[in-house]
Order: C-alpha cells, then structure tokens, then sequence
C-alpha cells in the first residue's frame, strides 16, 4: 500500500518530532543539560536586570523624563511589545526555578550515594540560591501585583494619576512610583530592601555560576570573575535600593521636582 507524499512528510515530520522530544528529554535529565538552563536563562535575567535598573534611575529625573519612558514601555510595538517582554521574562523566570530545583534535588540524590566534602559544600550553596531565589520570586509577584496589576491601590485612578504629556493625557507612573514608597508605607520599602539583599546575595553566587558552566573560569580568571560578580551584584544592590530609600529620606527633592511641572 503506497502512501502520498502528504502523508510521507507527515510521517518524517512526527519522526522528526519524537527524536527531537527524546534528545530534550535526555539532554534534560543531565546535570549539564540543567545546569545550562540556569546558565542561559540567568545571562537572560542579568541583563534584565541592568536594564530595568537604568529605566527605574530615570526617576530621579523628574515626572516628564520618567513618563516618557513608561509611556515608551507601554506604546512599543502598538502595546504588544510589553506583553512579549513580560511573556519572555515569565517563561525565563519559571525555566530558571524549575532548572534550578531539578539540579539541586538532582546533586542531594547522587550526595547519598557518595559522601563529598565538595558536594556538600555544593549543596548547601545550592539550598541558600534556592532559599533566596523563592524569597525573590515571591517579591516579584508581590512587586508586579503592586506597580503592574495594582491590586490593593488607587493607582489606576485617571483623577489621581493623569499626566499631561506633550498634551496627551497618560498614566503618571512617575507619582505611582513615589506614593508606593512613601514614608507612610515605609514596610514596603524595607521589604523591597530586603529583597534587593538576598538578590544581591543570589547575584554573586549566580554571576560566577555562569562563567563557570560557559567554560569560562579557570585558576587564572577565577579572580576577576569572583570581582565581576561582586561588583555587578554591588551595582544592582545600590541602584535599586537608592530610589525607595532615596524617596522616604529626601521627600523635599521629589517633591520640588513635582512642583517643577505644577504637578
């Protein structure tokens, strides 16, 4: 019985697919095949981070640069654009956690079978990420239900937050972000602190992991990899925290920047 050419390229096509979904499944069940998810996935959150760092510092600019920005962020690509970002950085997110507890259940299983001094030392650094990495994941959904979905808030209220820009009227996310740090609010800023900490704390394990499982460290470079790791997590650590801490200690200075535009 012959079969059509439709139906033979529907064959290869689902040969093709299963010997493809078998190579991801054993490449998974390696340590090396997770320990690149966490890797690839960690280079794609690291320079999220730097970036959103630079966006959120616009805000010691005043309402109209800040405004800009969000407006840009919000208007890219007709307003799709920040929906696949956030799609992109949900599938990373969710690819890193899951990567990351498959590898250290992984490593606890195979430390029963030998005991290691450098594999305990291993898990226990794995359990701190894991810890911190959780306590950074439920600031994420609580910083998103905050500024993002504005649960608990009058944030999206036109009456309270209408910027005029370049006469348009736009969300003023720039006076969002100043009332959601407000002193009078001061336990959000110390659990943004917190949280800023144990991500600072998670960067400068997670960096050098990088380099390492990229090839990239070795007795010569493992100086100035531990450097670059420290001195990012730094700069990550400083340029977050400084805008609530900033807010709650120099209330004046946002304030004058807000009477600068009568707002």
């Amino acid at each position: 019985m012959s079969i059509s050419p439709h139906g033979q390229r529907g064959h290869l096509f689902h040969i093709v697919m299963n010997a493809l979904t078998r190579c991801l499944a054993t490449y998974w069940s390696s340590s090396i095949g997770k320990k690149l998810v966490v890797a690839l996935t960690g280079i794609v959150l690291v320079l999220f981070l730097a970036g959103h760092l630079i966006g959120n510092l616009v805000v010691f600019m005043g309402p109209k640069p800040f405004n800009e920005y969000a407006y840009f962020l919000h208007h890219m690509l007709h307003g799709a654009g920040i929906w696949v970002f956030r799609a992109v950085m949900i599938v990373m997110i969710v690819a890193h956690i899951v990567a990351t507890v498959a590898l250290t259940m992984q490593n606890r299983a195979a430390r029963k079978s030998y005991e290691h001094s450098a594999t305990i030392q291993a898990s226990k650094s794995s359990r701190t990420m894991i810890l911190s990495g959780l306590t950074i994941l439920a600031f994420v959904i609580y910083h998103m239900l905050h500024f993002t979905v504005r649960v608990g808030n009058e944030y999206n209220n036109p009456e309270l937050y209408k910027f005029m820009l370049d006469g348009e009227q736009v969300h003023n996310a720039w006076k969002m972000v100043i009332d959601g740090f407000a002193p009078k609010v001061w336990y959000v800023t110390a659990f943004y602190v917190i949280a800023m900490t144990l991500l600072c704390s998670h960067l400068m394990h997670g960096v050098g992991s990088i380099f390492q499982t990229l090839g990239f460290r070795s007795k010569k470079s493992e100086s100035l990899i531990k450097q670059i790791s420290i001195g990012y997590a730094l700069f990550i650590w400083l340029g977050f925290i400084s805008i609530p801490l900033a807010i709650n200690l120099f209330p004046g200075y946002f304030a004058a920047l807000a009477n600068a535009v009568g707002h």
